[in-house]
């Protein structure tokens, strides 16, 4: 039987690929915690959608569950079947798509709760719980601001028409737009909209703030927080030093060594011509691994043996591989075989996301499926 969602199989790929990808489960324990300490006595929940990020939900789940995460959020009802399947009944799953047509059932069998979204989803799920007596879980959204998921300003007198004698939501949550910019108009706007708009649906707990939004202060709290990048290494505040651990360390191995002379092209398009005799490395990790193009001729990787020593990217990465400068390290020392780190301590994944012109998230969820995966 297929599985109900395409996950990766982490022992799908092994020594052999091109690339190894590694992810310190522990840092990402670290980050929980932390952000745990920094809520309290808010709860911290767990954003797990898109594969943990891309990083693994399996191994990611089970490690926040172990580290007394008790709340996961995700997008897609087959992520949360995906979920449900490796976590126990005690946990609590919330799938903020809300619930499609015809999937209220799948719901119920999976105990997986809807965020729901528009006065549609409401009143089919209240009257799915007045026809079973029964007062199923699901929270409700609320646009404060941002045009995209939620109830919103055109919907709230409909409001009346949802039958709230056996429904109760147990979550009343929005989203923040511009939680990364702390000064942004728009915070304190969604702030006071959300305190408004929640007491439409009373005793029920509140949710507000992601990643950044933690970090605008206490009053953005409420009941949970809903992290995600952070957890993952990603930088919450990007006007700040990263308050996170690193999680991921991506490594790619040198396929081939070659000597070039003064003049010689280096890649598709000819985009670097050599200005000096050099050496050069080729390392089997490409754009189809999710190692942008974008990044040609603008980043730079170490050798794990010379961590100080940086080793400028040449040329346009090609699909499979790409090309390091390695002329400044000895030559009987770099060998085909050996590891280069593309990714870690020395090249976060917000510094590359300014190389692309992009966020952390998507360097992250674009990390391929080729790498051997490796959790420590």
């Amino acid at each position: 039987m297929s599985q109900p969602y395409p996950f990766i199989d982490p022992t799908l790929f092994t020594q052999h690929a091109g690339g190894e990808l590694y992810v310190d489960l522990s840092a990402i324990v670290q980050n929980y915690h932390s952000l745990q300490k920094k809520v309290a006595p808010a709860q911290c929940g767990a954003v797990v959608k898109a594969n943990a990020y891309g990083l693994g939900m399996v191994p990611v789940a089970k490690a926040l569950a172990k580290a007394g995460c008790k709340e996961f959020f995700v997008a897609h009802l087959d992520e949360g079947i995906a979920l449900r399947n490796i976590l126990g009944k005690e946990y609590l799953i919330y799938v903020l798509h809300g619930v499609p047509y015809d999937t209220e059932s799948i719901f119920l069998k999976h105990y997986l709760i809807p965020i729901l979204n528009d006065i549609h989803q409401l009143q089919r799920w209240s009257s799915l719980c007045k026809d079973h007596q029964t007062s199923y879980a699901a929270g409700v959204q609320f646009d404060t601001g941002m045009s995209r998921f939620g109830i919103g300003q055109d919907e709230l007198s409909n409001l009346q028409q949802v039958d709230w004698s056996i429904f109760h939501p147990i979550l009343v949550m929005s989203h923040l737009a511009c939680a990364d910019t702390p000064n942004h108009i728009a915070n304190q706007h969604q702030l006071k909209q959300f305190h408004i708009l929640k007491q439409l649906i009373p005793n029920c707990r509140s949710s507000l703030a992601a990643s950044s939004g933690i970090f605008l202060g206490n009053d953005w709290h409420f009941d949970i927080v809903r992290p995600g990048v952070a957890l993952y290494g990603g930088n919450p505040t990007p006007s700040q030093p990263n308050p996170m651990r690193n999680v991921i360390s991506l490594q790619g191995k040198i396929i081939q060594t070659r000597h070039i002379s003064k003049g010689a092209f280096i890649g598709y398009g000819a985009s670097f011509t050599a200005t000096k005799d050099m050496r050069l490395a080729l390392i089997s990790i490409g754009y189809a691994d999710g190692f942008f193009r974008a990044f040609s001729n603008k980043i730079s990787a170490i050798s794990p043996k010379f961590p100080d020593t940086p080793l400028a990217l040449l040329g346009r990465i090609s699909m499979d591989s790409l090309c390091l400068d390695i002329t400044n390290l000895p030559e009987v020392a770099i060998q085909v075989g050996d590891k280069i780190e593309i990714i870690g301590d020395h090249c976060s994944i917000d510094m590359l996301a300014q190389q692309a012109d992009t966020i952390g998230y998507e360097i992250l969820t674009s990390l391929g499926n080729r790498y051997h995966r490796i959790y420590t």
